[in-house]
C-alpha cells in the first residue's frame, strides 16, 4: 500500500495557508475560487486514501458461518465420543464391559454422571447390551456391524501405508530444517493416516527415507529426512492449476500463482475487495518445498511473498491429510518448523474463500480447518478407502434406533435359516454315508434290510430334533424294540 504521508503534509500545508489568508487583512481577489480549490483537494485526498486501503485484503475479518461444515462437525462430535468408548471396550480382555462400571468412566468420555447408559442406548447399531448367561449381569459389547467397520478401517490403514510414507516425506521436506518432532507427528497421526505403530512400521522400516534420533538440547525424538526428492516437491495446488489450464484453457499468467477461492454464502464482497483479491492472486511467492534461507526477507515484497507462502504451506498440509481437515491447534505444532505466522486464526480468516474454520464439535475449544475446494455439500470430492471406512461409523451413529430391532429380527431369521441349511446338509451327508455302507454289506433278507433302514431313520430323527423330548422317547422306544 502506498504511503499517505506526502498527501497528508500537502493537505495540512494548504489548510494552514487558507487559514492565514482568511485571518489576514489583505483583500481576497476570488473567494469562490479559493473554496472550490480547497474542496477539490479534500475530495481528491479522501478518494486516494480509500482506494489505497481497498487494494489490500483487510487484516481482521469476521468469520462467516457455513452450516454444511458445522453440521459435519456436529456428527463428528458424536463420533469422537463413540471412538473413546470403543477404545475402552476393546481394551477389556473379552471386549466386553460390565454396565455397573460405566458410571465410573463418565469423566473419561466427557459425559456427566449417570449419562453413560443413556449414551450407549442412543446408538444401538454400535453398542449392544446383553445378559451374561451364567452371571446374570448386564454387559456391553460392540455390535457385529461395528466390529466389521473397525476391521475395514484397519485393513484400509494397512493398505495405504506406502501413501503414508509419501505424506510423511513431503511434510519433512516442507520444514525449514528437514526434521520434525516425533511427538507432533504422533498427535496428528489420525489426520495423516499413520498407523498406531508408525514409529516401527513406517519410520524404522524405511531407513532409506527417514532417520530417527534424540536431540541433546530438548531431549526429544526427532524425525529427519535422509534425502530430498525433487519429484515430490510438487504442491497439490500446482497440479490443480495445470489441470485447469489443460481442461478449461484459462490464461496461464492469471492462474500462475492463484488459488481456488469459494467464499461462504453470506460473505460480502465489494468492488474494491475483488480488486484486492485479484492483486493477491497474481502476487508471486516461494514454494513450500523451496529453501528460502538465502533470501533477504526484510523488504515489503519479501514479506508479502512469505505471507502467501504460509497460505500455500497450510494448503499443502491440508492436502496431505486423509479427510482434508485438521485442527488449528495441531497446525500450531508445526508453526516454527514451517515458518507460519503467530496469530494463525486471524491469518486464516483473511482467506475464508480458501479455508473454513469451524468451532463446533468440542464446545468451541478446538478450531477445525477445512480445505473448501476439497468438499462439496459436506462430502469429500475425492474420497479414499480410509475416509469411506471412517464414514461408515458416522452412518451407524446416524441410523435410527427403531431400525435396530428390525435388524436383530432379520439377523435371527438369517441365523435360523443358516442353522436349518446346516442341519439339512448334515442330514444329506449322513444318509449318503449310510447308503454307501449299506451297499458294501453282504446280502440280507428283506426283513433285515428293512430293519437297518429303520435304524438309520431313527438316527436321522435324533439329529433333526436336536435334543428335544420327542427325540428322547424315540430313542427309548428303539432301544426297547431292539432288546426285544
Amino acid at each position: 500500500m502506498p504511503s499517505l504521508k506526502p498527501f497528508t503534509n500537502l493537505f495540512t500545508a494548504f489548510s494552514n495557508h487558507i487559514f492565514k489568508i482568511k485571518n489576514s487583512k489583505t483583500p481576497i481577489v476570488n473567494p469562490l475560487l479559493q473554496d472550490n480549490l480547497s474542496n477539490l483537494i479534500f475530495h481528491s485526498f479522501t478518494s486516494i486514501r480509500s482506494m489505497s486501503q481497498s487494494t489490500s485484503i483487510p487484516k481482521k475479518q469476521q468469520r462467516i458461518r457455513d452450516h454444511g461444515y458445522d453440521n459435519y462437525m456436529e456428527v463428528y462430535k458424536k463420533i469422537r465420543k463413540v471412538l473413546k468408548f470403543q477404545d475402552i471396550i476393546l481394551s477389556q480382555p473379552n471386549h466386553t464391559i460390565c454396565i455397573s462400571r460405566l458410571d465410573n468412566l463418565a469423566r473419561r468420555l466427557g459425559l456427566k454422571h449417570f449419562e453413560v447408559c443413556a449414551f450407549v442406548l442412543k446408538f444401538p447399531h454400535v453398542f449392544e447390551i446383553y445378559e451374561h448367561p451364567v452371571q446374570r449381569i448386564l454387559y456391553c459389547r460392540l455390535t457385529h456391524k461395528a466390529m466389521l467397520q473397525i476391521q475395514q478401517e484397519k485393513q484400509a490403514l494397512q493398505a495405504q501405508i506406502p501413501e503414508a510414507v509419501t505424506r510423511l516425506r513431503k511434510m519433512l521436506m516442507m520444514s525449514n530444517t528437514g526434521r520434525l518432532r516425533l511427538e507432533h507427528i504422533r498427535i496428528a497421526r489420525l489426520d495423516l493416516g499413520l498407523p498406531e505403530d508408525f514409529e516401527f512400521s513406517v519410520i524404522l522400516k524405511n531407513p532409506q527415507f527417514f532417520r530417527l534420533f534424540d536431540a541433546k538440547d530438548t531431549r526429544s525424538k526427532y524425525i529427519e529426512i535422509v534425502e530430498r526428492d525433487p519429484n515430490l516437491a510438487i504442491c497439490a495446488i500446482e497440479e490443480i492449476r495445470e489441470k485447469e489450464y489443460r481442461e478449461r484453457g484459462i490464461d496461464a499468467e492469471n492462474i500462475r500463482f492463484s488459488f481456488i477461492v469459494n467464499f461462504p454464502p453470506g460473505f460480502k464482497i465489494g468492488k474494491y475487495y475483488k480488486i484486492a483479491v485479484w492483486k493477491w492472486q497474481r502476487l508471486p511467492y516461494w514454494s513450500p518445498y523451496e529453501d528460502i534461507s538465502g533470501y533477504d526477507l526484510r523488504s515489503l515484497e519479501a514479506r508479502n511473498r512469505m505471507e502467501k507462502r504460509a497460505i500455500a504451506t497450510i494448503h499443502e498440509l491440508l492436502s496431505l491429510t486423509v479427510e482434508k481437515k485438521i485442527t488449528l491447534e495441531r497446525i500450531a505444532h508445526f508453526r516454527l518448523a514451517m515458518d507460519l505466522p503467530k496469530k494463525l486464526k486471524d491469518f486464516l480468516l483473511q482467506h475464508q474463500g480458501i479455508f473454513y474454520i469451524s468451532t463446533r464439535g468440542n464446545h468451541g475449544k478446538l478450531h477445525t480447518i477445512f480445505l473448501r475446494e476439497a468438499y462439496k455439500k459436506g462430502e469429500l470430492l475425492e474420497p479414499n478407502d480410509l475416509y469411506l471406512a471412517r464414514r461408515k461409523l458416522g452412518e451407524l451413529i446416524l441410523l435410527s434406533p427403531r431400525k435396530a430391532n428390525v435388524d436383530r429380527e432379520l439377523c435371527n431369521f438369517r441365523r435360523d435359516t443358516e442353522e436349518e441349511d446346516q442341519r439339512n446338509s448334515i442330514r444329506r451327508d449322513y444318509v449318503e454315508n449310510s447308503c454307501e455302507g449299506f451297499t458294501v454289506q453282504t446280502q440280507r433278507s428283506d426283513g433285515e434290510e428293512k430293519e437297518d433302514l429303520d435304524s438309520d431313520s431313527s438316527v436321522d430323527s435324533d439329529i433333526t430334533d436336536d435334543g428335544s423330548d420327542s427325540a428322547v422317547t424315540t430313542d427309548e422306544e428303539d432301544v426297547h424294540v431292539h432288546r426285544e
